[in-house]
């Protein structure tokens, strides 16, 4: 498994690397077919942030699987620790879930259609904010690509980023989000053709929004 070890804001001890290079056994122990992991540490440089100073992410991707967790700590050692727990927590879900679909059982997820609020991703700030006309309406980013732009000389800052969204049935789609660790998750509803998002509800509890034009609508009521 390719390992990549990068630092923002921070420099990357080689005690860490060779920390990080042990400790991978456990991702290899789980998900033998994983073939790269990223790990990413973060400082933060506001003291009265020092509890949460470091963060550590992990990205793991397993064929067209990917895995991600994060946590903050003190110092990266404790951080990558609480990473690796909540990761391989998610490697063993799907782990088993991949055995639930051979034998043919799915678990089945209570779902909530009502309305719902549009969540906010939490996102790592990778670039710094675009001042330019040009970047507010780009409409040439690449599959995960991002820009921000800052809203004139307020401080708001807008973050664009581009998400492939694919075809996929609602319990597939609670699988990926489960998997990289978000309150939400992006997807096309291959039952309906619809853009779509599940999210987090509370507990065992999730739901579904759902897009469409009004247009959309009312011509399909015609056809029915």
């Amino acid at each position: 498994m390719e390992i990549v070890i990068a630092g923002r804001h921070t420099q990357v001890s080689q005690k860490f690397r060779d920390v990080v290079e042990s400790k991978m056994n456990r991702v290899t122990a789980i998900a033998p077919d994983a073939q790269r992991a990223q790990i990413v540490v973060t400082h933060e440089g506001n003291p009265r942030q020092a509890d949460t100073a470091k963060r550590v992410e992990i990205t793991v991707v397993a064929g067209r699987t990917v895995v991600r967790a994060e946590a903050s700590s003190s110092d990266e050692y404790s951080a990558l620790d609480m990473a690796l727990d909540k990761l391989t927590l998610r490697l063993r879900r799907a782990r088993d879930r991949r055995k639930d679909h051979r034998r043919g059982y799915v678990n089945p997820v209570p779902v909530d259609l009502g309305p719902v609020e549009t969540p906010d991703e939490e996102e790592p700030k990778e670039e710094e904010p675009n001042n330019s006309p040009q970047a507010a309406v780009a409409s040439d980013l690449g599959p995960g690509e991002s820009v921000e732009v800052q809203v004139g000389d307020t401080p708001i800052v807008i973050r664009r980023k581009l998400h492939i969204a694919e075809p996929m049935s609602i319990d597939e789609a609670l699988y990926e989000m489960e998997l990289i660790g978000h309150d939400f998750f992006l997807f096309v509803n291959k039952e309906t053709g619809r853009p779509s998002v599940v999210y987090h509800r509370h507990g065992w509890s999730y739901g579904v929004f759902e897009i469409d034009t009004a247009e959309n609508v009312a011509k399909a009521k015609k056809e029915a």
